[in-house]
């Protein structure tokens, strides 16, 4: 096989007669004919013609190749700072926008306080219940004729939830509680153009959402000491892309309401939070070790009871023996006897029943680890409740992410700018 530069030799007088102007007693050929005409390929005809011409000017091949080689140098060097642009510009604005939204929540919860009496419990029983919360989605605005979910709905799903439980400790003779907190604790709004705009929105929604979560507790704490234990989600995270390191984790909505409900019942008695990894917790429960992950991504996919088992392997591979795993994310619930799948509090919403036609109902689960060591586990629907019967709420905060509605939109984009 011929080079490439053998085969210019050959055919350099034919390009050139190819090449020259009509008038001149050529062809007058252009790139593509020239290529057609000669049965190579295009870019080839275009470097053949760009020797021919240095050829004829006088010129060197090597120089007039090593101008194309700067030339090609100095884009990649534009290309390069136009990337580190545009990733400085998106820095900036997630940047300010963090900023602004810290700044707006310290500012709401400077102007409403919110003070709670709590008190710990005698311990009369060796059973330990484990009321599983996920997928609250706080924010999310839900308004159809088979359900509708909003804050002043979350309270009162919540206020149900509590009151059940406590009945059921009653019941066992329960004194402590787990609550578990598996995700997906509000929605958020990702795209860099909605962040500096939804500041307000996420400010006062996440101040609603701890409000609930803190009468949810206290009001536990009326009959149970209440331990407070949390991983996060992946609606709720605040960068656009999902990050499994531990540092990208905690840039999440979960944290952000978990750490402000530590904050308010720092060195309460009979409540307390536990400290530890955002993405898969362990937490062991009368002499149980319970395993809290969300559920999303490929940690939980295709056949559950494989994926469980999966998991407990990884983690009997580094000592640790996993008799129980909790998660959400499908907003299904499913109780079983190795791994248990609470719903959420919502229910259905527009994405569910009209895109994935699928029907749901708002519950969440409670476990009971009895002194025996068994393990007994319920759902508890959340769908009806008590409108009259609910946690006061401040209604003027409140600000809606209707972002199930949105899903199955066709949205027309009339003009774009692309940063």
């Amino acid at each position: 096989m011929q080079t490439d530069e053998k085969r210019f030799e050959d055919y350099i007088e034919e390009v050139e007669f190819l090449m020259r102007p009509v008038e001149e007693g050529g062809k007058g050929l252009g790139r593509i004919l020239l290529a057609r005409e000669l049965g190579i390929h295009p870019s080839r005809a275009q470097r053949w013609m760009i020797k021919v011409a240095s050829l004829q000017n006088g010129s060197d091949t090597e120089v007039m190749l090593e101008v194309v080689q700067l030339a090609q140098s100095k884009q990649k060097l534009q290309d390069k700072n136009r990337i580190q642009g545009k990733v400085f510009r998106e820095s900036a604005r997630i940047g300010n926008s963090i900023e602004a939204y810290t700044k707006q929540l310290i500012d709401v919860i400077t102007a409403n306080q919110i003070h709670t009496t709590t008190e710990f419990q005698s311990e009369n029983s060796s059973a330990v219940g484990i009321v599983h919360v996920s997928d609250a989605h706080f924010n999310e605005l839900v308004d159809m004729c088979s359900n509708k979910y909003n804050f002043r709905v979350a309270s009162a799903r919540f206020k149900k939830l509590a009151t059940k439980v406590l009945q059921c400790a009653e019941a066992f003779g329960i004194t402590n509680l787990l609550l578990a907190m598996t995700g997906d604790m509000m929605n958020s709004d990702r795209r860099l153009d909605e962040l500096l705009s939804m500041t307000t929105n996420r400010t006062n929604a996440t101040f609603l959402a701890v409000d609930i979560l803190q009468q949810f507790i206290v009001h536990l704490n009326s009959k149970c000491n209440v331990t407070v234990a949390y991983v996060t989600g992946n609606e709720s995270r605040i960068q656009k892309d999902i990050g499994w390191s531990k540092m990208v984790a905690t840039d999440n909505y979960d944290t952000t309401i978990f750490n402000i409900l530590k904050y308010y019942f720092n060195n309460s008695d009979g409540i307390d939070f536990i400290d530890g990894d955002p993405r898969e917790l362990v937490v062991n429960v009368a002499g149980k070790n319970i395993l809290m992950i969300h559920g999303h991504g490929n940690v939980i996919k295709g056949d559950v009871e494989k994926s469980v088992e999966q998991i407990k392997g990884r983690y009997a591979s580094h000592g640790t023996n996993i008799d129980y795993v909790i998660f959400g994310h499908k907003h299904s619930a499913c109780i079983g006897d190795v791994f248990a799948r609470a719903g959420s509090v919502v229910g259905g919403n527009a994405y569910s029943e009209m895109g994935l036609n699928l029907s749901s109902r708002a519950s969440q689960n409670l476990y009971v680890v009895n002194e025996d060591g068994s393990l007994d586990g319920m759902k508890i629907d959340l769908q009806t409740y008590d409108e009259n019967d609910r946690y006061d709420i401040e209604e003027s905060l409140e600000s809606y992410n209707p972002k199930s509605e949105n899903k199955i939109v066709d949205h027309n984009t009339v003009f774009q700018v692309v940063v």
